[in-house]
């Protein structure tokens, strides 16, 4: 091969090379620009009407989903309280956008249900505009099966978050119960509350001890405070009302 046959063809292998890598960069910058093109900056719905945040969100591809509700006497009913991923997080688009939905300040009052049956309750909830929340069951042979025993938040409470009750139903004797209605145990004896929590096999954990100073004698008008008994339960967790079940590990914080 002669001198001008070898020129020409490192002349035609570099252009090759060229091309190649042209096309390879021309590649490389349609996958960034259709990576990138398809990610958005989600907006800050917070304080929007659920409309206007529906709205906002499907001009820029995403998916809006009113995942709950609350009461609020800070922001008007039908505006959007909270919202996750949050303001500024970069997503693809047809991402989901979950938010909470205000619904002004509590209107509603709590209707009393216990002692009725619970499609009664259920329906007695939902006229107030109310919604039933967990449903959880007792053996109780002192009432009928179906039979509401405890509420969650109780009749005509003021001030609850979410617009759900929770009810406690009676069964049959001998069916296992799927959870129940944490009592309050505050005033208690300790062993009075840990014997109450074994009854119905829930387990408390090691209760925690603290110091109660001794109450000031009243002065003047003022009546003399009790004092706090050395033993008895000041705090717990869950509260009362709240849903447990036998996994449930009572904390209790008591006097010394």
């Amino acid at each position: 091969m002669n001198t001008r046959a070898i020129a020409g063809f490192f002349r035609v292998a570099s252009l090759l090379m060229l091309l190649v890598a042209v096309a390879l960069l021309a590649a490389i910058t349609t996958m960034h620009f259709a990576i990138h093109g398809a990610e958005v900056q989600v907006p800050a719905l917070k304080g929007m009407t659920v409309a206007d945040a529906r709205s906002v969100s499907a001009g820029l591809g995403l998916n809006l989903d009113v995942d709950n509700r609350y009461y609020s006497g800070d922001v008007a009913a039908g505006h959007i309280l909270s919202q996750s991923p949050a303001a500024g997080t970069v997503v693809r688009r047809e991402w989901r956008v979950r938010v909470a939905e205000s619904l002004g300040p509590q209107k509603a009052d709590v209707p009393d249900t216990v002692g009725a049956d619970e499609r009664l309750a259920s329906l007695e909830l939902r006229r107030a505009g109310l919604e039933v929340g967990e449903i959880a069951h007792l053996p109780y042979a002192a009432a009928t099966e179906g039979t509401v025993l405890a509420q969650d938040p109780p009749a005509h409470a003021q001030g609850i978050e979410q617009p759900s009750v929770n009810l406690l139903v009676a069964e049959p004797d001998d069916e296992t119960p799927d959870g129940y209605v944490m009592p309050d145990l505050t005033g208690l004896p300790i062993i009075s509350a840990q014997t109450a929590l074994a009854k119905v096999g829930i387990r408390a954990a090691p209760p925690v001890y603290v110091n109660i100073p001794v109450a000031p004698v009243g002065s003047g008008n003022a009546l003399p405070k009790l004092p706090v008994m050395s033993g008895a339960v000041l705090a717990q967790s869950p509260g009362a009302g709240s849903r447990v079940d036998q996994d449930t590990r009572v904390k209790l914080t008591v006097a010394r």
